[in-house]
């Protein structure tokens, strides 16, 4: 017959083994989309990384691909969530949000000081009053440029809508097609758009209009559409944009026969890659339009949220701390070629990037999240189908902004 005594110590002895065994660590499961090499590549070594300073966690990462992803996240949130899943900022966050599929992480804010250190992404983060997750990296967008043949002509960068016209009409006259765009997959259109929308109205306007409170037909859209009509009726797009993808529209611009490109800091890349030297190649902020609208900027934010049905809420509160920390964002970026949300963090020494976080850093007006983020998909799909058609046929406004009101209301209902 086994004492008391015995069996009270070897019960302690078999606890305390099965605290100190791998097998006892506490299981987070993250879901994300990061296929891609680079981000691939960054979350090994995050995920690498808060392991090593929490061996009492073990992480378990299942990796989607990008349309895989989209189509799955709404099923694994409600049947099988994880503790950890990435997505974006701003309204494409809404619709788990309404649906009460993200948790709240607004101790995490407020515990590790994220209000100071992540401030510039916080209204972004932020819907009914609450913070539903943590930004890891975002890029700019803006105006990339042929700078030896801005030079050659004795054009500077505009700053405002005449300067940039006035731009315009000199690069056609020598020839040079002002802006190049390929608006194949439709959403170059919708940057476009979205900076003269910024420019015309503002950023309240803008995020109104993405949520639907605001009829497409308004006078406020229509003078959007007027200011954009000027570029369209002026010759100053590439030819046969419709036929061109993104990165095929890039060509004229390497060969010399177009000047801008109204684009994402993705585009640097393989601009440097087809043979243009930073000497070549610059960047600047989109112009003024209207001079009492503060500037608003475009930089698609990604984040990571927790399911509101996730299992290990604790440690995948953790997990954010971790991420949201300086040090971990400057390393994330630096493998994504991206800039980082904590303001300490520090920036890759590139000089595109530098200039992004120089004009994202001093941003009064607002930080959008592009159009197909910032409206429901139906809606992004159906507007960027229109703003495609008006740089095709401008005539046709009126019943493209009526289309896309019968959109609006019923895709809002």
């Amino acid at each position: 017959m086994t004492s008391p005594r015995f069996t009270v110590a070897a019960l302690g002895a078999v606890l305390a083994l099965a605290l100190a065994s791998p097998a006892a660590a506490g299981e987070l499961v993250i879901n994300t989309d990061t296929s891609d090499p680079a981000p691939k590549a960054a979350f090994a070594a995050l995920i690498e990384g808060f392991e090593a300073e929490n061996p009492d966690v073990k992480v378990t990462w299942n990796v989607f691909d990008h349309e895989g992803y989209k189509t799955s996240i709404r099923n694994f949130l409600t049947a099988d969530a994880p503790d950890l899943a990435n997505w974006y900022a701003g309204n494409r966050m809404l619709p788990y949000v309404k649906a009460g599929l993200f948790e709240p992480v607004d101790d995490v804010w407020d515990q590790n000081g994220l209000r100071e250190s992540l401030a510039s992404a916080e209204d972004s983060m932020t819907i009914n009053g609450q913070i539903w997750g943590v930004p890891y990296t975002y890029y700019q967008w803006g105006v990339y440029y042929r700078k030896d043949i801005f030079e050659e002509h004795g054009i500077a960068v505009p700053t405002d809508w005449n300067e940039f016209k006035a731009a315009g009409e000199k690069l056609k006259a020598a020839g040079v097609t002002p802006i190049t765009i390929g608006t194949k997959f439709l959403w170059t259109a919708a940057g476009v758009f979205d900076y003269i929308n910024l420019r015309t109205n503002g950023y309240d306007f803008h995020m109104a209009l993405t949520r639907g409170d605001i009829p497409w037909t308004d006078d406020r859209v229509r003078a959007t559409m007027e200011n954009w009509k000027e570029l369209v009726d002026g010759g100053f797009f590439l030819e046969n944009h419709a036929a061109f993808s993104w990165q095929e529209a890039l060509a004229p611009m390497v060969r010399g026969e177009a000047a801008m490109y109204v684009m994402g800091n993705f585009a640097v890349a393989p601009l440097r890659d087809a043979g243009l030297s930073d000497d070549q190649l610059g960047f600047f902020q989109f112009p003024v339009i209207n001079p009492s609208v503060p500037l608003a900027e475009e930089a698609p934010t990604d984040t990571i949220h927790i399911p509101a049905n996730a299992r290990n809420k604790k440690d995948a509160k953790r997990f954010l701390a971790y991420l949201a920390r300086a040090d971990v964002q400057t390393e994330i970026n630096k493998t994504l070629k991206q800039l980082p949300i904590n303001r300490d963090a520090q920036v890759a020494d590139d000089k595109f990037l530098q200039a992004g976080l120089d004009m994202l850093s001093n941003t009064t007006g607002g930080i959008a999240q592009f159009f197909d983020r910032d409206a429901p998909a139906e809606m992004a799909k159906v507007g960027m189908e229109g703003f495609q058609e008006f740089m095709v046929k401008p005539d046709r406004l009126d019943s493209i902004l009526d289309r896309l009101e019968k959109a609006r209301q019923r895709i809002y209902q």
